[in-house]
């Protein structure tokens, strides 16, 4: 028996209509809407690149345009410091010796470099007009001495007479006047004669202290010449006393306070590499010289075995105390303008943040800042000549090393 689906024949007999074309008009918009969202598209596709590339470098100008700069910390200084200084090297005793009287050099025994003790002979000298001239004041002299013997036998004599009215007040008077004068007379040549006695004993040349002779500008029959007539002097020989020395400084102003007689120094030399010769300073000329702005010291060197000669160039290290601990920067982080002296320090923002300070000591490659800083700051390096305050930058690290 066959059993009959209900509803199959309502399925065999439902009529599907037919898809709709669109119309006309209404195919023509949605063909324009499909073209419009492909244009759409491609402008879209090609010009967000465009945006994104010009906001990438946009914002890789911006970047690039912030300033790279280096920073250092200010460090502080030693509580005392070296510094090395040109020194002249002087024998402790220098001394030209010339001649006290005119004539011709008879002979000489000390040529240069000889080792001389004081009171030593070291030339002798002809001086016949001075023998002459002694000779004939010894003479003068002697006749004065008779002279007033007579005046003196005359005046007593007078005295004697005039108790006896002998002879008139006047008289007596005029003889005691002429014993009187022919004293001073003889004082006067006597004076000259003394006077040429030490001409004559300017004959011999000594040694005025111990020392060695490192010139000698004379020789035998030479005409010497004292000056004493208007002429100039002949200087004979020249002296040194080398086995102590006196070394001269000329300390810059701005280390002058702390320079102070008592301080040890050493010496270097060029010749002696590696060798320290410790002096001691010994007294400063108190007083600035206005032409170098310097204070003159002066540096007493013990030189038992002569090693250091006298005339020598040297180096003088001296170990200057500092009254407080300063702050160092290197001289490239200063900026000179018309406002004034200042630095470029970092804020907290990384923004640029300018500050005056006042300088104290130069050190060649860093100096000495003595106010305007706390000591914790970031102070940029090489600072553009455009930098200016709140100006953005990007910060790098560098260390600086302070003074010796």
């Amino acid at each position: 028996m066959k059993v009959e689906e209900p509803y199959a024949t309502e399925r065999s007999t439902a009529v599907v209509p037919p898809a709709v074309p669109p119309s006309g008009p209404r195919r023509r918009w949605l063909w324009a809407l499909l073209a419009f969202a492909i244009v759409a598209a491609i402008i879209v596709a090609g010009i967000f690149p465009r945006i994104q590339a010009r906001a990438t470098l946009a914002r890789d100008t911006a970047e690039m345009a912030i300033t790279t700069v280096s920073v250092v910390h200010a460090q502080h200084s030693a509580p005392s410091q070296e510094i090395v200084l040109p020194a002249n090297v002087q024998a402790y005793i220098d001394s030209p010796i010339y001649a006290r009287t005119n004539g011709y050099l008879k002979h000489w025994y000390a040529d240069i470099g000889a080792h001389v003790k004081a009171g030593q002979l070291l030339a002798e000298i002809e001086t016949p007009e001075v023998d002459e001239q002694l000779r004939q004041a010894l003479a003068d002299l002697a006749t004065a001495q008779a002279n007033l013997h007579l005046a003196q036998i005359t005046s007593d004599r007078y005295a004697g007479l005039l108790k006896t009215d002998s002879v008139s007040k006047q008289e007596a008077d005029n003889a005691e006047g002429d014993f009187a004068a022919k004293k001073a007379t003889v004082q006067s040549e006597e004076a000259n004669v003394k006077r040429l006695q030490q001409l004559q004993s300017f004959e011999k040349i000594y040694a005025p202290f111990t020392g060695v002779i490192t010139a000698r500008n004379t020789d035998v029959g030479a005409l010497i010449d004292s000056g004493s007539s208007g002429g100039t002097g002949t200087e004979l020989f020249h002296m040194v006393q080398p086995d102590r020395l006196r070394v001269y400084v000329n300390v810059p102003e701005a280390y002058s306070q702390a320079a102070k007689p008592g301080m040890t120094a050493d010496l270097t030399l060029s010749e002696f590499p590696g060798r320290r010769f410790q002096g001691k300073l010994v007294r400063t000329s108190e007083a600035i010289d206005p032409s170098t702005r310097t204070l003159l010291v002066e540096i007493e060197v013990n030189n038992p075995t002569e090693a250091l000669l006298a005339g020598a160039y040297a180096e003088v290290h001296l170990k200057l105390p500092t009254p407080a601990s300063s702050l160092i920067l290197p001289v490239n982080a200063l900026i000179f303008r018309s406002e004034g002296l200042h630095v470029a320090v970092v804020d907290k923002d990384n923004r640029v943040a300018m500050k005056s300070i006042t300088l104290g000591r130069d050190f060649g490659t860093t100096a000495e800042v003595v106010a305007g800083l706390n000591g914790d700051e970031e102070v940029i390096v090489n600072p553009p000549d455009s930098i200016a305050a709140g100006e953005k930058i990007r910060v790098t690290t560098q260390q600086i090393k302070g003074p010796e």
